[in-house]
């Protein structure tokens, strides 16, 4: 994902997703290895049920993407890594976001959280 190839509304869910301190954690561990959630969880000393809503919100921006495996005892596992993206902000970057905008209620609602 690359700026150039996002609208006004991708941008700005995007920034409104990096601008919390838990996600970014979130998405600086995946980056450095890919995770599954209890010991990501562990990791970054949040509880599971907290940094599940961050994946989804994560997930939901398109950062972050997911795939259960099996593991050597049958259990599934869901595991997350970081989605290759680049974000360039520049004025002309914002005009153009600017230009595609269609914010709706509930996108604003997300922004304001």
């Amino acid at each position: 994902m690359k700026t150039s190839d996002m609208t006004g509304d991708d941008l700005l869910r995007v920034l409104a997703t990096l601008a919390n301190p838990h996600r970014l954690r979130v998405v600086a561990a995946l980056a450095a290895e890919r995770n599954y959630v209890s010991q990501l969880a562990r990791e970054l000393d949040i509880s599971r049920a907290l940094l599940q809503v961050h994946l989804r919100k994560l997930q939901a921006a398109g950062l972050v993407s997911a795939d259960i495996e099996v593991s050597h005892d049958g259990k599934a596992m869901k595991f997350y890594q970081v989605t290759s993206f680049a974000l360039q902000l520049t004025p002309q970057t914002i005009m153009a976001a600017v230009r595609t905008l269609h914010a709706t209620s509930e996108l604003d609602a997300e922004v304001r959280r």
